[in-house]
């Protein structure tokens, strides 16, 4: 019983009889109102404690080599996929021309709908037996090997397709004008297949791994060369002075997503209003880590765009195209997601229920003091 008693005298919280207890309507007010406010705020902390927070932090970038991978879907609606090619170079010297490898083309009408799907870019399949390069009848067990038309770089190589020889054009640095005189391109009807897609679009995605360096990658029409180090495209073939390079880039992103990242190019769509001319993005790519809450990492990009159009009406010496020119920035960003604590929950739920019971009963005893000081004025008693 002493134990008990001890005990009850360390009690903080004095208990006051209830006959000496005073319930007003503004007190009322004040606890439902202060209830409400304990409710959304305890809501708000609970919500804070179930979500992560990501914090951000900028770190030189030391790493070295490696590729990037860049994602896109551009749409050429007046652009027929027979036309267009892919090329991507980078200031380390290395090149691709009319890049097929992981990227796929759709050949879409006027109104946007699909008509067809290929992954080969331009061409044509190979004829059964195209023009013999040696001439006369076939020995035993000898196939076919078709003309190259002069841009053989050794006795073995054949050119069984149009597409081939435009190939072995392109490595000797030749346009190709005289496509109806070519058996392959007749027999193939390549002109005609041309002629017959006018008016189409065209629809290309997939992806490029490219090296971890400046450069560039750039949609155009016709087929690509170099021609006395310069970088040409082969335009004759089509026969026309003019292309309309209307386009819609439906996604460009470096590299993985992540929770978060935002692609500025993403739905960007751009109408020709010239006859010719060349559409330029500069992009600075800032390589991104993120970690999530268990620990996991995503290594990816972010990139800020700065967009240009250069009109070349009445001019030939530019390219008409799309033009990609991308930079890496040297600052590396790192989000990391960390977890609020229980304890930190329960801290911050205990300081708001105290804090609001401590301002409200500040407020009721205020408005009660000054209800009673009001009664007494009236009365006459206030001195």
């Amino acid at each position: 019983m002493d134990f008990l008693n001890k005990v009850r005298n360390l009690d903080a919280y004095p208990k006051i009889n209830e006959d000496f207890y005073s319930r007003t309507l503004s007190g009322g007010l004040i606890t439902v109102v202060s209830s409400i406010f304990i409710f959304l705020l305890v809501f708000s902390e609970f919500r804070a404690y179930l979500h992560p927070v990501t914090v951000s932090e900028l770190t030189v970038d030391v790493r070295r080599g490696g590729t990037l991978r860049i994602n896109l879907d551009v749409t050429f609606p007046a652009l027929a996929c027979s036309v267009v090619s892919l090329d991507a170079m980078d200031i380390s010297g290395e090149q691709h021309f009319d890049i097929r490898h992981d990227i796929f083309k759709k050949r879409i009408d006027q109104h946007g709908n699909v008509i067809g799907t290929r992954s080969d870019g331009i061409g044509s399949p190979k004829i059964e037996k195209p023009l013999q390069r040696h001439g006369g009848r076939l020995e035993h067990n000898e196939t076919y090997c078709g003309s190259c038309y002069g841009a053989e770089v050794s006795d073995d190589d054949c050119c069984n397709s149009c597409e081939e020889v435009r190939e072995a054009y392109r490595k000797k640095g030749w346009a190709l004008s005289n496509a109806d005189l070519i058996d392959q391109c007749k027999r193939e009807g390549f002109l005609q297949k041309i002629k017959e897609e006018e008016g189409e679009g065209c629809n290309i995605h997939g992806f490029l791994e490219v090296n971890k360096v400046a450069g560039n990658f750039h949609f155009a029409p016709g087929k690509s060369f170099h021609q006395a180090n310069v970088h040409v495209h082969d335009l004759l073939v089509f026969e026309k002075d003019s292309f309309n390079l209307s386009h819609k880039i439906n996604k460009l992103s470096f590299g993985d997503d992540f929770p978060g990242v935002v692609n500025p190019l993403d739905g960007v769509q751009w109408i020709q209003h010239t006859l010719s001319g060349a559409y330029q993005y500069f992009i600075k790519v800032v390589p991104t880590i993120y970690t999530d809450v268990r620990g996991r990492t995503i290594e990816s990009n972010q990139f800020s765009v700065t967009e240009h159009f250069k009109d070349d009406s009445g001019r030939t010496q530019s390219l008409p195209g799309v033009f990609f020119f991308y930079d890496l920035s040297p600052i590396k960003v790192n989000f990391t997601e960390s977890k609020v604590s229980f304890l930190h929950f329960l801290t911050s739920v205990c300081a708001i229920v105290g804090g609001i019971f401590t301002v409200a009963g500040i407020v009721d005893s205020f408005v009660y003091h000054g209800q009673r000081m009001k009664k007494k004025m009236a009365l006459g008693k206030f001195s």
